[in-house]
């Protein structure tokens, strides 16, 4: 085992922690994933991450096989796939947390309620037709609604976020989680205003240039 992927096993198992800490899964619930060379390196099934160890994460390639490792999570397919198909992305998360699930529950996608949509890579949050877990169609499916995305709801289930490596996908994650509850509270109280496609791109060049400064 390199001394890179040792990091990546730390790295993986840290996000792990996070998301319980912050209430983002719960027990055994939601995964997540890193690029690792030319394969990745994935949450274990069905083990809480009280329990888990860097040495518990599973190292597959990208044509699904295992080479290092126990069980992978039953949601491997769409980290693969994501992986195998966005150059872009380093690390894919997967949540069950509370406000996404619910607009999932309700199969809404998330509108531009608030500019830090953008933060999810465009107007929207999409949210998926609802599969089976674990399964292919599901994965096809998330691959869809990340189209230009950094993020996406899977109908009846929760949501995915991606970043350009386990920090920035957490990051996307609290930030979608937000963003869903705002939502969520907003209807309660009424009909929001929601910003405009000039409003929004008005707000994608204003990140470029604050990147551009950073």
């Amino acid at each position: 085992m390199s001394s890179g992927e040792d990091g990546l096993r730390l790295e993986l198992l840290d996000a792990s922690q996070r998301l319980l800490d912050q209430g983002l899964n719960r027990g055994t619930s939601g995964n997540a994933a890193v690029r690792c060379g030319d394969g990745i390196l994935i949450t274990p099934s069905a083990m809480s991450v009280a329990k888990m160890t860097p040495a518990d994460m599973v190292r597959m390639d990208l044509n699904g096989n295992v080479l290092c490792g126990g069980k992978p999570t039953s949601e491997w397919r769409f980290h693969r796939d994501i992986l195998a198909n966005r150059p872009d992305v380093g690390a894919v998360i997967h949540t069950h947390s509370a406000f996404a699930t619910t607009l999932a529950c309700l199969r809404k996608d998330v509108p531009p309620v608030h500019y830090m949509i953008a933060a999810a890579g465009g107007n929207t949050i999409r949210c998926t037709p609802y599969a089976l877990f674990g399964e292919q169609t599901l994965s096809d499916y998330a691959l869809s609604a990340l189209e230009g995305r950094k993020a996406c709801l899977l109908a009846n289930h929760g949501m995915i976020a991606l970043g350009s490596d386990l920090t920035d996908a957490l990051t996307v994650t609290i930030e979608v989680e937000f963003l869903c509850e705002l939502y969520w509270r907003a209807l309660q109280a009424g009909e929001p205003h929601i910003l405009t496609s000039q409003q929004m791109h008005d707000v994608q060049e204003k990140f470029v240039d604050y990147k551009k400064c950073t």
